[in-house]
């Protein structure tokens, strides 16, 4: 009897199998949007520890010589690997290549170092030796470690840019041979509002089914863009897609019908761009060395006030410190958030089937000071340094919370768009009054509208003001429930 035969109807399919039904594209591991490091950012750090190397070679080699022949080598060198393109890291180029380009860039240091030499300017021989001793092996070294990063980076998914294609076309067919060919991005699935008649796959790549299952399919997370490729000639199916779509969280796109390999190659890399965008890359940067500076500066702050929440919940009341909670994050990621225990162990809703209300017999004692002060929130400012909130953003609600009988993300049709930015220990809604239970449709459409303005509005400057009104907002609001 064959093994194929012989295994149970309910066995789990063969490696090989599973492997084709995740398609080609699928990283060894998926990384969540949100953790996905920008390549901009990346190269901008390989340039700034360049420069630095670059600097520390040229003063080291002054101190026993001219600072000229040096600092122009440095130069020199600086831009060179900027005019080779050895930021680059253009996707599947050998270390070979890469090193070459390296190569050159430090040939004409060396060459420059050498002409400054021959100048009245010229710097003693130790100079010249000294540069041409060090600067090959150093940042010969230096870029294998680079090229080693990205290579690394994009094999486990934290580089690539993953789309999914709405519609099995002719269209999504040739954009993904464009994909297979130049590794610009990662397409991790095709959905289609004609399932019925979708083919299983598109070139490997697997249809995992209709544009309603797309919305709540928890591959979501983990894409950067939805990208549309039907035929553009289809302006009703388009419109009807387009409208159907904007309730997701994740940047949607349109791909229209492009010609050759050039067109399509292009096609996709703007596509890459488009999912790391130079301006949406910096912001992200700097709101994140602004959620770890103080984060980290307000858990040390915090740490004595913790230590005394925490001994005093464990005394008031049998049952855990901490209480966790799963709740939507970053492109609908589902994240456990962490909050000192407010309730009675017994009666905790990890669903908020059941939102706060004034007197809730729930809340212990400890519960209702540390709620009314927001100390049981400080907890989560570890989950600030893990990357899954920020300092500032729209505040995280439960997973399935409800607004009466009804399921609050049903209530406002683009709900899921506070969820285009990671959410925060506190707001722009918080600090505008909308706090604590949002237990009528009001109230819910209400605090869509403060978080989707926030998102659009934010800047730097702003997150520094939310943080500043935060105390004095919530010690000074007497009247909400929290």
């Amino acid at each position: 009897m064959s093994s194929a035969l012989a295994r149970p109807a309910d066995a789990s399919p063969a490696p090989d199998a599973a492997r084709s039904r995740r398609g080609p594209f699928r990283p060894e591991r998926l990384t969540p949007a949100r953790a996905r490091v920008q390549i901009q950012n990346l190269t901008r750090a390989f340039r700034i520890l360049d420069s630095i190397l670059a600097a520390a070679l040229a003063f080291w080699l002054a101190q026993g010589g001219g600072l000229v022949a040096p600092l122009v080598g440095a130069v020199v060198l600086l831009v060179a690997l900027h005019g080779l393109e050895a930021y680059a890291f253009a996707h599947r180029e050998p270390l070979v290549r890469h090193l070459l380009r390296a190569g050159a860039a430090v040939g004409a240091s060396v060459i420059a170092v050498q002409v400054v030499a021959l100048t009245p300017l010229a710097p003693s021989e130790h100079v010249v030796a000294g540069w041409l001793l060090a600067a090959p092996p150093a940042f010969l070294a230096l870029h294998g470690i680079w090229w080693a990063v990205v290579r690394h980076g994009r094999r486990i998914g934290k580089l690539t840019p993953n789309i999914v294609l709405v519609g099995a076309t002719t269209n999504a067919e040739r954009l993904i041979a464009a994909a297979l060919r130049t590794g610009e991005v990662n397409v991790l699935g095709v959905f289609d509002d004609r399932a019925a008649r979708a083919p299983e796959a598109v070139l490997g790549v697997p249809v995992l089914g209709d544009t309603k299952a797309l919305v709540d399919h928890r591959i979501m997370p983990f894409v950067d863009r939805v990208v549309i490729a039907v035929q553009s000639t289809a302006q009703a199916r388009v419109g009807q897609l387009v409208e159907r779509l904007s309730e997701l969280p994740n940047p949607v796109s349109m791909i229209v019908d492009v010609g050759g390999d050039a067109d399509r190659d292009a096609a996709l890399a703007h596509l890459a761009d488009l999912s790391g965008a130079p301006t949406d890359a910096r912001r992200a940067m700097v709101k994140r060395v602004q959620d770890l500076a103080i984060a980290g500066i307000g858990l040390v702050v915090a740490a004595p006030v913790m230590l005394g929440v925490a001994i005093a919940v464990k005394l008031d009341s049998p049952g855990p410190v901490f209480f966790r909670q799963r709740r939507h994050g970053f492109n609908n990621e589902t994240i456990l958030i962490w909050k000192f225990r407010s309730m009675r162990h017994e009666m905790a809703d990890a669903r908020a089937a059941r939102q706060i209300s004034a007197d809730d017999d729930r809340v212990t004692r400890v519960g209702k000071f540390i709620r009314r002060t927001s100390l049981d929130e400080l907890p989560q400012l570890f989950n600030v340094l893990s990357g899954e909130m920020s300092i500032v953003g729209p505040r995280p609600h439960a997973i399935g919370m409800m607004t009466g009988d009804v399921e609050s993300a049903k209530l406002v049709a683009t709900y899921a768009h506070r969820h285009r930015m990671k959410p925060g220990v506190t707001g722009w809604a918080a600090i505008k009054g909308s706090r604590g239970a949002v237990d009528t449709p009001e109230l819910v459409r209400q605090r869509v509208a403060y978080d989707v303005e926030y998102i659009e509005r934010q800047s730097f400057w702003l997150d520094l003001y939310v943080i500043l009104m935060t105390v004095p907002c919530l010690l000074g609001d007497k009247t909400a429930v929290r």
